[in-house]
């Protein structure tokens, strides 16, 4: 009996062995991030179309048919590819753009079904194939776009790439998690150009930034070293103090006893001084009492007859003076009195003198004035005798000038002899041939130098008779024989002028 308990037992654990057996090598669980696609029997799943001919289980366990059935997974897990893809832009500047797609099977059945179909036996090659998409779309993208289209908004960029792969993606069963562009690269230097102008203002502000702040530091450090040096002078200023205030606190107890000595000596000094000063106010009340005090009164009474003498001596001086104005009043009065009347009197003589000296001065005008008239009268008289003198000689020298120059030579053949002879008057020695007929013919040539006879002797006649103040001779006669009257006036002597 007991045997065929343990033998029962014994088919019982290896029934229950081998149906743990059958059941671990049925049962098959989907992981959270991955797709169990069972193939070997028709089944319908939702969303699937009918006859795909394999059932997709996720999250859950499920019963396999082993050797009816096979079973593989589809990873559900994230997947990324990078992109490097060489460019174009819009204004024809070659770029390349750097970049990642994150993505993954999609968490529905059609997706994980569409990704099953392509990429179940060829999951690590879905990164290239997902990137040939991008590298095509986003070349396409960037030929409509300019560099600066690109630099300031990406997020543009990004948006159209992942919108216009986003039909193809869902047809390979995928999702995009993230496209991300992470770096531009300008081969030209077109983007640096760009950014050369904004760079140096950014380095322009960086340095006057810097500038600020080193100004600022140097300001802070001054007036950090200000500060320490205040308080090190203030701390030596201080320490001075106190180093005096020992010092002066030593130099006293060295002086007490010195000091106690000297205002011992002082204290006596101060007392026998009081002594002294009490012993002159004494004498000083003994003064008042012995003779300033008698001294006062004498002079109070001096001072007081004095005053009373004073007072009469002012009163009488008031009087007098009163006196002697009322005197001066009367004789100013007086002396105005008779000031006026002289000044009348003054008046009425000058009134008189002035007719009388008028009435000479009347009277002598016209004598002069009648004097003048027969001076004039004589004067036009002689004038006009002068003047018939004149016409007549005029008329005798027109008609006889040789009588008349032989009558004037005549006349004034001693002087004509004078003027002669001082042509030798600065001759020392004379030589005379011929004796008398040698003087006479040198004479004769003195007569005749310089101009004919008749001439030398007009112009001797002319200078002797402007000497007698009447001119001997007349000058020559015009081309028509009369000689001019201006020549003929008779010259005057100057006390006749």
């Amino acid at each position: 009996m007991p045997m065929i308990i343990g033998v029962v037992a014994g088919l019982v654990l290896a029934a229950i062995i081998i149906v743990i057996g059958l059941f671990k090598l049925m049962w098959r669980v989907a992981e959270p991030n991955e797709a169990l696609v069972i193939s070997g029997s028709r089944h319908r799943t939702e969303g699937i179309e009918e006859g795909l001919g394999f059932r997709i289980v996720t999250g859950r366990g499920t019963f396999v048919v082993p050797g009816v059935q096979a079973v593989r997974k589809l990873s559900l897990d994230l997947n990324e590819t990078e992109l490097l893809v060489d460019c174009v832009t819009q204004q024809g500047i070659p770029l390349k753009v750097r970049g990642v797609v994150i993505f993954k099977v999609g968490d529905d059945f059609v997706s994980i079904a569409n990704a099953a179909r392509r990429f179940l036996d060829q999951q690590k090659f879905m990164g290239d194939r997902v990137h040939n998409v991008f590298a095509g779309h986003l070349r396409s993208i960037v030929g409509g776009l300019t560099v600066e289209d690109m630099i300031r908004d990406r997020e543009k960029l990004t948006g159209q790439t992942r919108a216009a792969s986003g039909s193809e993606m869902e047809k390979l069963g995928l999702i995009i998690d993230s496209l991300q562009i992470h770096e531009i690269e300008d081969p030209t230097g077109y983007i640096k150009n760009l950014a050369a102008p904004h760079a140096a203002a950014v380095h322009r502000d960086a340095r006057i930034a810097q500038a600020e702040a080193d100004r600022l530091a140097t300001e802070a450090e001054q007036k950090a070293a200000a500060r320490m040096s205040e308080a090190t002078r203030d701390s030596e200023i201080l320490q001075a103090g106190y180093q005096a205030e020992r010092d002066k606190a030593a130099a006293t107890s060295r002086q007490a006893g010195p000091l106690s000595e000297a205002a011992a000596k002082q204290e006596v000094v101060v007392q026998e001084t009081r002594v002294a000063e009490l012993e002159a106010q004494r004498r000083e009340q003994q003064l008042q009492v012995d003779v300033r005090k008698p001294a006062d009164a004498k002079a109070y009474e001096k001072r007081t007859l004095a005053e009373a003498e004073r007072d009469v001596r002012i009163s009488a001086a008031q009087a007098k003076a009163k006196e002697t104005e009322l005197a001066a009043i009367a004789e100013a009065n007086r002396v105005k009195i008779a000031a006026a009347a002289q000044a009348e009197m003054t008046k009425v003589s000058g009134l008189a003198q002035a007719a009388a000296t008028r009435a000479t001065g009347e009277a002598e005008a016209a004598a002069t004035q009648a004097r003048g008239l027969a001076e004039a009268e004589a004067a036009k008289a002689k004038g006009l005798a002068e003047a018939a003198s004149i016409q007549a000689r005029a008329e005798a020298l027109a008609t006889n000038q040789e009588a008349v120059v032989a009558q004037q030579l005549a006349e004034n053949w001693p002087e004509i002899v004078k003027a002669g002879a001082s042509a030798f008057g600065n001759v020392e020695h004379m030589v005379l041939l011929n004796g008398a007929d040698g003087m006479s013919d040198m004479f004769a040539k003195a007569l005749t130098m310089g101009g004919t006879g008749l001439g030398l002797a007009r112009q001797l006649l002319a200078s002797m008779g402007t000497e007698n103040g009447v001119s001997a001779v007349p000058p020559p006669a015009s081309a028509n024989g009369s000689t001019p009257r201006s020549h003929l006036i008779p010259l005057q002597d100057d006390d006749q002028a």
